[in-house]
């Protein structure tokens, strides 16, 4: 399974950005992680294969996670974006345990 990345670039802080990842199968537990500079990779939002998506205290109320089963994709939609957004974002293939190729956000003040 191939995972795909985009949707990345640079905003202004309070802009907004969606990132994709599509898959080359059916996607079940995906999830979004980040990495900045000189940090850990930590975890963004899940989604799992049914219930309810989870988010970092980061994320909560900011961005939202979602999927297109039709097309293999999971979304994450960031609004309000600030500076320390800015990281290199991978998807992740939880079911899978599978990482994509990550997209960088950059989010100038």
């Amino acid at each position: 399974v191939q995972l795909q990345a985009s949707g990345g670039g640079l905003v202004q802080a309070g802009g907004s950005l969606r990132l994709s990842c599509a898959a080359s199968r059916s996607v079940f537990s995906m999830a979004w992680y980040r990495q900045a500079p000189g940090k850990q990779r930590e975890l963004v939002a899940h989604i799992p294969t049914t219930g309810s998506a989870n988010y970092a205290d980061s994320a909560k109320g900011r961005f939202t996670i979602s999927r297109d089963n039709a097309k293999n994709t999971v979304y994450l939609q960031m609004n309000s974006l600030k500076p320390e957004d800015s990281a290199v974002y991978y998807c992740r293939d939880v079911y899978r345990g599978l990482w994509g190729q990550g997209t960088q956000v950059t989010v100038s003040s």
